[in-house]
């Protein structure tokens, strides 16, 4: 079942940097009298997810993470609901409302950019007592957190108990993990001045990881860089090791070590949306739907995807994918909905070609650990790819050096 009238329908499934830039970039490429774009989203916004820990740490407000989708896209009819099914021979697309409706849509070309949630593994007690990173509600609640253990703290008179309230455990050291243990050290740091009773010195922090160095995508050098820092700061870090087990005020690494700690965080990795994997369309062994070079579906010429649910080929010497990053999800966003067009008669098909810029962390509250890639070090008062990149409205942080300064993104 596809749209009736003789527009062409359009319908994206997801609204973070893939979805809502592939919707945004179609709005320009697609007379409005020829096509109709339709985005489906659970909420309606798209989430900044690269400020998500500074949010969490009240560096920035809540609403500065956040881009307003029916502000974003003027064209695009937003539909705020949850996919459930999509049956690829009838070009049906079938979703739940906010309200708890369930209806169904049919489209004439679909883009997949469901994005990815958190990874979870068996550990025992991982579900019960700790907290996830993905989205903006846990970000919240995490701040929140943070500062009532710091409040139970400061009114126990049992030091047992007090020295779990001030342990804190990050696991999984790539972006997310370290720069939140890093933001969130600097919120506890500030807020321990309003109490006495407690010092910086009660507190313990330990950031771990399976893999063999921490940020591994900044590369040898400026990995080594951040360790140094983190490790200045006071961050004990765990290095080849994760969660063997997981209690209501401690946790055991799988190196035997037992802490005791009420804050656990679980940043260890994303996967593909689990809808993407009952699509029937090929996957790879992460799950991902394969596409190739113009990010279309094999075998068909109305199907494409981007972002984290797809594995996206890259060019080079050595055959690999994107990685799930927002300045690749972005740039296929917008090889997508040009790719879309043309099959709709509407310009040229290109290829998807880009290795990426710059990648930096956060692991301080007023400056960078360092960076990678193509790109220069940005001067003084700049700010990296990915901010530059911010739809109208968004506020994003400049941190090229210095305390931190911001700036209303005028990009269009």
């Amino acid at each position: 079942m596809t749209s009736t009238t003789s527009r062409k329908r359009v319908l994206v499934l997801g609204g973070g940097f893939g979805g809502m830039y592939t919707a945004r970039r179609l709005e320009r490429r697609l007379p409005p009298d020829e096509a109709e774009i339709v985005l489906i989203n659970p909420e309606n916004y798209m989430l900044y997810t690269p400020l998500l820990p500074e949010a969490a740490a009240g560096t920035i407000e809540p609403r500065h993470v956040v881009v307003p989708l029916r502000q974003a896209l003027r064209r695009t009819r937003v539909r705020v609901g949850n996919v459930t099914a999509v049956d690829l021979d009838h070009n049906t697309c079938t979703y739940v409302t906010a309200g708890g409706s369930e209806r169904q849509m049919g489209w004439d070309r679909l883009v997949v950019a469901l994005g990815s949630v958190s990874r979870m593994f068996p550990v025992p007690g991982l579900a019960e007592h700790a907290v996830g990173f993905k989205t903006l509600a846990e970000a919240i609640h995490l701040r929140n957190h943070v500062l009532e253990q710091l409040e139970l703290a400061d009114a126990t008179e049992d030091p047992d108990e007090r020295t779990a309230r001030l342990g804190f455990v990050v696991v999984g050291a790539g972006y997310a993990g370290t720069e939140l243990i890093a933001e969130l050290q600097a919120l506890v740091r500030r807020a321990l001045r309003l109490y006495p009773a407690l010092r910086h010195s009660d507190t313990r922090w330990v950031l771990a990881d399976m893999a063999p160095r921490v940020l591994p995508e900044l590369g040898g050098r400026l990995s080594d860089r951040a360790l140094q820092v983190l490790r200045g700061r006071g961050v004990q870090i765990r290095l080849e090791t994760t969660l063997e087990q997981v209690g209501p005020d401690w946790v055991r690494f799988t190196g035997g070590e037992w802490m005791p700690a009420t804050t656990i965080v679980w940043t260890a990795g994303v996967m593909p949306d689990p809808l993407a994997g009952k699509l029937g369309l090929a996957s790879d062994e992460r799950g991902r739907i394969v596409v190739d070079e113009h990010l279309a579906v094999a075998g068909r010429d109305d199907v494409f995807a981007v972002g984290d649910v797809a594995a996206v080929p890259i060019a080079g010497p050595e055959p690999r994918t994107a990685p799930p990053t927002a300045q690749h999800a972005l740039r296929q966003a917008r090889v997508c909905a040009d790719n879309l067009a043309s099959t709709l008669g509407h310009g040229q098909r290109r290829r998807f070609a880009f290795a990426g810029w710059a990648c930096w962390s956060t692991c301080r509250s007023t400056t960078a650990s360092g960076w990678t890639g193509r790109s220069p070090r940005p001067s003084r008062g700049t700010s990296p790819s990915w901010a530059r990149s911010a739809p109208p409205g968004a506020a994003v942080a400049t941190r090229a050096a210095g305390p931190t300064r911001f700036r209303r993104s005028r990009n269009g």
